[in-house]
């Protein structure tokens, strides 16, 4: 992949510095680190960077001083148009008209991997996410991990990472116990027996329509024999139905995994069992009260953790360390992106500790937090499913308002934050509605440029030089913010800055539109037609690729 814009003027800057310290023009013991940002003011240029202003105290000169004399020090060529000194000490960067120009072509090489980039350091990434138990469907608060995870596992392979998405399936422990038994029950109460529902048990209707399901292929089978062996063997059924319905909920969705990973190979393989070896070794374990604890406390933890129950039985917080163990010391994980719902924010501080013992370096695990989503309908809360009075599925959130607007309002805001889903304004087919506005913009251009085909207009010659409106300009810079984009997000995985972006695009292909004609029916204007051509299928790349990315459907028509 080329470089970067914003990484050819660092290096310009850092040469400035080098040429600036062997000459004695400032008085510098290093070279410090360069940081350059996009400015919000146009007039600030294309770049800017407020280096002279952190230099001020070291080299003991006036901010505005050390950005003159950098000034001096870089040269504008094909890439940097104009370079400049701005008070109080900040170095502001103008691109090249040509050089903008020219990356219309770049972008439409580039094609469907436009936007990708070559890091430093590709890692081996795992994200887990959504992980529910199955002993129901999604509802509504695990599709936000479930948006979430699948876009940041897409943009960290755009950004050149090796990436495997993961779900862990939950399928060990006193609430698989519980929904083997509720199925069991609802099982016999089909077959006329007065069987009861334990009051902890599940009772969601779906737990009748997986009895029912299991009675139409199964028969009556289970009625016969002694019940422990029944429930066993309902259950066994019972969960794979229920791990087989979330997938294909999850699919309706897009979101899609390569590995599902069961959690009782953990206790088959004899990994749980090598990660408390393991452990104990290290010190960390320890007896009392007739349970085995976590030594926490030591390693910085609020408190000791409960590993193993007096009764023997493991707690969720064992499975979840040999878990990780797998993870890094078996499957070697660089990076672990695990994506919870806010009822997990207590357990983050453990498990790092958890991983720290393992001899694994607690930053390599990274641990998001989704919080509560609110549904409403335009000003109305919507609380509860019409169907069956109870939690609102990812399933019929998905066939009221379509997997796109789904995937774009639950990505639109940071994780961290707590968010309105409205129903209404997802389903709205106007500019009120970004999903709406960003698939018109794509519609939009295919419809031109199917238009130029039917009319035999080529464009691929075309002289590019020709487009200097401010308006095409403006759609051609903000097209090569993508690959910035990509990179931050995957740096800060925070993949919220994807649909931001993705609307400011729309917006300036709207705006160009709206200023520049694409197709003129002037034989004269025959030369800008194919540029302003060009540069409608060079956004049809950008646009696409934002939409693939956020796992959307880019519609040729509206």
């Amino acid at each position: 992949m080329p470089p970067l814009a914003r990484d050819l003027i660092i290096n310009k800057i850092e040469r400035a510095l080098e040429a600036a310290r062997s000459q004695n023009l400032l008085p510098l013991d290093d070279i410090p680190s360069v940081e350059v940002e996009r400015p919000s003011n146009p007039d600030h240029g294309d770049f800017a960077t407020s280096l002279p202003l952190r230099l001020a105290r070291a080299t003991r000169l006036a901010p505005i001083h050390i950005a003159e004399t950098l000034t001096g020090l870089i040269p504008t060529d094909d890439l940097v148009e104009k370079v400049w000194a701005a008070p109080p000490g900040f170095l502001n960067f103008s691109l090249n008209t040509h050089w903008l120009q020219r990356q219309v072509a770049e972008i439409l090489d580039a094609a469907e991997n436009f936007g990708s980039i070559q890091p430093a350091d590709p890692r081996k990434v795992m994200v887990e996410f959504v992980s529910v138990n199955p002993t129901g469907p999604i509802h509504v608060g695990h599709t936000r991990g479930a948006v979430l995870g699948s876009v940041l596992s897409a943009v960290l392979q755009a950004a050149g990472h090796d990436v495997t998405r993961e779900y862990y399936v939950n399928d060990a422990g006193t609430q698989m116990e519980l929904f083997y038994s509720s199925v069991y029950a609802r099982y016999l109460e089909i077959l006329g027996d007065d069987a009861q529902l334990s009051a902890d048990g599940y009772q969601g209707d779906y737990v009748i329509d997986l009895a029912k399901e299991i009675l139409d292929d199964e028969g009556e089978r289970f009625a016969g024999i002694e019940q422990d062996e029944a429930v066993k063997e309902i259950g066994n059924i019972a969960r794979d139905k229920m791990v087989s319905h979330i997938e294909k909920d999850l699919a309706s969705l897009g979101v899609t995994f390569q590995v599902w990973y069961r959690e009782h190979t953990l206790f088959e393989s004899g990994e749980y069992q090598q990660t408390l070896d393991l452990l104990e070794s290290e010190g960390h374990l320890a007896t009392r009260d007739g349970a085995l604890w976590f030594s926490s406390e030591a390693l910085g933890d609020e408190r000791d953790n409960v590993v193993v129950r007096s009764s023997g039985a493991p707690t969720y917080f064992a499975s979840d360390m040999a878990y990780h163990h797998n993870k890094f010391l078996q499957r070697d994980f660089d990076t672990v992106i695990n994506v919870w719902g806010a009822d997990h924010q207590g357990h983050i501080t453990r498990l790092k500790t958890a991983v720290g013992a393992m001899g694994v370096d607690p930053d390599r695990l990274q641990i998001i937090i989704t919080q509560m989503v609110t549904l409403k309908r335009g000003n109305e809360l919507v609380k509860a499913s019409k169907r069956s009075g109870d939690f609102i599925s990812l399933k019929e959130l998905v066939e009221e308002v379509g997997p796109d607007a789904c995937r774009y309002f639950f990505l639109a805001r940071a994780p961290g934050t707590q968010m309105d889903f409205d129903l209404e304004l997802a389903t709205k087919e106007s500019s009120e509605n970004p999903v709406y506005y960003v698939q018109y913009a794509y519609a939009r251009i295919c419809s031109i440029l199917q238009r130029a085909q039917d009319q035999d207009l080529a464009w691929d010659d075309a002289d590019l030089s020709l487009l200097e409106d401010p308006h095409e300009l403006t759609l051609i810079r903000k097209m090569l913010l993508l690959p910035e984009i990509v990179e931050k997000v995957s740096q800060t995985l925070e993949p919220h800055h994807l649909p931001h972006y993705t609307l400011e695009l729309a917006t300036a292909f709207h705006n160009f539109y709206e200023n520049c004609r694409v197709i003129s029916n002037n034989p004269s204007d025959a030369d800008l037609t194919a540029a302003r051509l060009k540069l409608t299928a060079a956004a049809r790349v950008a646009l696409h690729r934002c939409l693939t990315l956020m796992g959307m459907t880019a519609p040729t028509r509206m």
